[in-house]
């Protein structure tokens, strides 16, 4: 029995043949929908803004826009975050609000087939499993695939508000 009209999660099968962009947090690679990625920039300065989580590094002047910025290694507790040449901030569109997120490096973009995408286990990573929704295999590569809007929207983010529906 189908539960179309309830809330459900991306099934490997909405996933697949899709484009992801894979980026690296520590020893880790990720992958986010290609279509949610406005652009990716180099690592700059950002105003910080007092009492905001410390996971919200600041925000930034983006053509006149400001957008807050997400480092995702403190969000995720993985470990001091080094900022280097290789460090860039992701641009997000996430309904309609921009964000970035930096990541430590951007790999490449690829696309996943059916068969290259398995569901995600239950096990204490970083992210919370509720917002994995599947591991891309791509030879010897594995990809833990994100669902960014989910992520970007949760109340703990408190950065765009969660799409009513």
């Amino acid at each position: 029995m189908d539960d179309s009209a309830g809330k459900r999660t991306p099934s490997s099968s909405d996933i697949a043949g899709r484009e992801f962009l894979a980026f690296k947090l520590g020893k880790e690679e990720y992958g986010i929908d290609i279509l949610k990625v406005q652009e990716i920039r180099g690592y700059e300065a950002v105003t910080r803004i007092a009492s905001a989580p410390e996971f919200i590094k600041g925000v930034i002047n983006l053509r006149g826009i400001i957008i807050p910025v997400v480092d995702m290694r403190i969000k995720f507790n993985l470990g001091e975050p080094v900022y280097d040449d290789f460090t860039v901030v992701i641009i997000l569109n996430i309904n309609g609000r921009v964000v970035g997120m930096v990541v430590d490096s951007v790999s490449d973009v690829t696309t996943l087939m059916p068969e290259q995408v398995k569901p995600a286990p239950e096990m204490g990573t970083a992210f919370s499993t509720e917002y994995v929704v599947g591991l891309g295999t791509i030879d010897e590569r594995m990809l833990i695939l994100v669902d960014i809007d989910k992520l970007m929207s949760s109340a703990e983010m408190g950065l765009i508000e969660a799409a009513q529906g």
